[in-house]
């Protein structure tokens, strides 16, 4: 995917792109709001709050993180509402949050497709992810292996996650 390639998922608007500098201070704040809002069904008020509070949230540690992730945007009206980090040498998601508003209309599922489409194009054949209650069942239906569940702290707090892998398979188009 280019910086200028876009798709046009059900929300007309949204188009994905590779992460610039100045979509750190969004990113952030995607991250806070989908931790905080968008896993309120899945995870305690002190499990968000110690996640949320694992990453900063500041433009720069997010920037700093663009230079260590090859990052993939969804952007609408020019903000960041949802994105998708990755370990290419790892073949493996870092993170992936949207917009807790926009779940459901595909931006998440828009962002693995590009994902999954950028490691193939490095080489790489299989995709890892450690995926969040909220994301996990997502997921499964999406064809991903479960290759069991994982606990991790996070400020004092338990989280729940699993450990999830797919085969990359070329498709024509």
């Amino acid at each position: 995917m280019t910086d200028e390639q876009t798709a046009q998922p059900s929300t007309a608007r949204i188009t994905y792109r590779v992460a610039r500098a100045r979509d750190a201070a969004d990113q952030a704040e995607v991250f806070y709001h989908a931790v905080m809002q968008g896993a309120a069904t899945r995870y305690s008020l002190a499990q968000r709050r110690a996640w949320a509070s694992a990453l900063p949230r500041e433009a720069s540690a997010w920037s700093a993180r663009q230079a260590l992730y090859t990052t993939l945007v969804a952007s609408c009206d020019g903000r960041c509402v949802g994105f998708i980090e990755l370990d290419v040498p790892a073949g493996r998601v870092e993170t992936l949050y949207v917009w807790p508003s926009l779940n459901g209309r595909g931006i998440g599922t828009t962002l693995l497709i590009h994902a999954e489409r950028w490691l193939l194009e490095q080489g790489v054949s299989r995709i890892q992810i450690e995926a969040s209650l909220t994301l996990y069942e997502r997921l499964l239906r999406r064809g991903w292996e479960n290759l069991g569940e994982q606990w991790v702290e996070r400020g004092g707090e338990p989280l729940q996650r699993f450990r999830l892998q797919k085969r990359l398979n070329a498709v024509e188009t």
